[in-house]
């Protein structure tokens, strides 16, 4: 009498054990691209001359896009060679350095999850699974 209750039971274990199967699977959040506003800046418009940059993650799954989202920083020329001519913080303010004019590129990178990660870095934040967006920033 017992064995006519085990079909019973294995359907549900089974159907919850597929749902959790395919939840763990759907939470891939991948990130596609990396956009920075403002796209373009002059530092003599902002009060100091810090201008606050915010990066904003495209992602493969709702949520997105993800505004502010967390990233790593800089600035480079904008053929892509290194700057001591910018500063950015880590929470993307710029500045311009005394005496330095121009325009720049200032760039935010972020990296995909379980993406190979190295210490290769471009000027401008790329190279290695980073996910890099940029702006124009111009010193007066």
């Amino acid at each position: 009498m017992k064995r006519r209750f085990l079909p019973f039971l294995f359907l549900p274990i089974l159907t919850i054990a597929a749902a959790i199967t395919l939840a763990c699977g759907s939470s891939m959040h991948t990130l596609q691209s990396l956009s920075i506003t403002p796209a373009s800046a002059n530092a003599q418009d902002y009060p100091g001359g810090q201008v606050p940059f915010t990066a904003a993650g495209n992602y493969t799954r709702q949520p997105s896009p993800v505004s502010p989202m967390s990233a790593t920083w800089g600035a480079c020329t904008t053929d892509g060679n290194p700057t001591a001519a910018v500063t950015v913080s880590s929470n993307g303010v710029a500045q311009c350095i005394s005496g330095s004019s121009g325009t720049y590129q200032v760039w935010a990178y972020d990296v995909n999850p379980g993406t190979a990660t190295c210490n290769v870095l471009t000027a401008c934040g790329g190279g290695c699974g980073r996910v890099t967006g940029t702006a124009q920033l111009t010193c007066p």
